[in-house]
């Protein structure tokens, strides 16, 4: 998934290894791009990880109602 054009960007300093960089440069990688996509999926990724460990409890026993007593709804399910 591609970053919007549109988003605000901010200016900010990385420090890298420069001999991967230097290896990234001569490919034509944009470093910018790379770097902002990867750390909108990380962050993505951390937020769904805490959001399940915060909910846990509750999945836990969500799962444990429908081990006993099945699926909400499922006698009108069609499929």
């Amino acid at each position: 998934m591609g970053v919007s054009a549109t988003k605000p960007k901010r200016a900010t300093n990385l420090t890298l290894s420069t001999d991967v960089l230097a290896e990234a440069k001569s490919l034509d990688i944009n470093i910018s791009q790379v770097c902002d996509e990867f750390l909108r999926d990380l962050v993505r990724r951390e937020k769904a990880r805490r959001w399940k460990r915060e909910n846990a409890e509750f999945i836990a026993e969500y799962n444990r109602t429908v081990d006993v007593e099945g699926l909400p709804l499922a006698e009108w399910r069609t499929f």
